[in-house]
């Protein structure tokens, strides 16, 4: 099968204010396949969500490569990468970053209108996943009027709005209750087996580790494949 997304042996080096090299990322290798979910844990500040904005193109690399649907990011410009990320990658974040002045029905279509969709066509596709998501009652009520489940199925809509090759999720559930957070782990993989979407999904949640095809530990900065055994202990694969 085909890659949806793949690194290259990618470093991510920083100067520190003692003008020290700090290096967050050593190699890393990762790929993924469409309709399949990654998941990646680590510890706080082992560099989880440097990986992740450096496989959606918010970042680049020190070193290495990241290949999305098998074409490079590191020769692409800046608007290049924008655009890639508009219409190549969706992104979930802890925060879901709705725009509060906007119904969720124009949350989700605006993605679609920046990169060209008419106004018919893009609310046609938002109406769509909101109802799939499980929001249909609920398009155009603006994110303040939305419980916090409801605010983060309207990102994972938003998120798959421009029909991405790749979805990237980072704590996706870390700001939930375990009632909602579990709902948003069903939705998930539902859009991972349904849609046949690519997802890596950074977590430190275990229930919704143990849902992706493979689980990898980030440490030291390299990655390496580990089993998560009962009580949610982990071992090397």
């Amino acid at each position: 099968m085909t890659n949806v997304l793949e690194s290259r042996a990618v470093t991510k080096r920083y100067i520190g204010g003692d003008g020290a090299p700090l290096d967050v990322l050593r190699g890393v290798d990762l790929s993924v396949q469409a309709g399949e979910m990654i998941a990646i844990i680590g510890e706080s500040g082992s560099g989880k969500s440097t990986l992740l904005h450096i496989l959606g193109g918010l970042d680049r690399p020190t070193s290495g490569d990241v290949l999305l649907s098998e074409r490079t990011l590191s020769d692409r410009s800046d608007q290049e990468l924008a655009d890639v990320r508009n219409r190549g990658v969706g992104f979930v974040f802890q925060f879901h970053h709705l725009l509060r002045e906007f119904s969720a029905l124009e949350n989700v279509s605006l993605p679609l209108r920046i990169a060209g969709h008419g106004p018919r066509e893009a609310e046609d596709r938002a109406r769509e996943l909101l109802e799939r998501v499980g929001l249909g009652a609920r398009l155009h009520n603006r994110p303040g009027e939305l419980s916090g489940g409801e605010q983060q199925r309207t990102a994972v809509a938003r998120a798959l709005a421009a029909r991405p090759g790749v979805v990237l999720a980072d704590e996706p559930s870390g700001n939930l209750d375990l009632a909602n957070g579990q709902r948003l782990h069903d939705l998930l993989t539902e859009v991972v087996e349904d849609l046949g979407v690519g997802m890596v999904v950074v977590t430190h949640n275990i229930s919704l580790a143990e849902r992706a095809r493979a689980v990898y530990q980030l440490k030291e900065g390299k990655l390496r494949e580990i089993a998560i055994g009962e009580g949610g202990g982990v071992g090397a694969v």
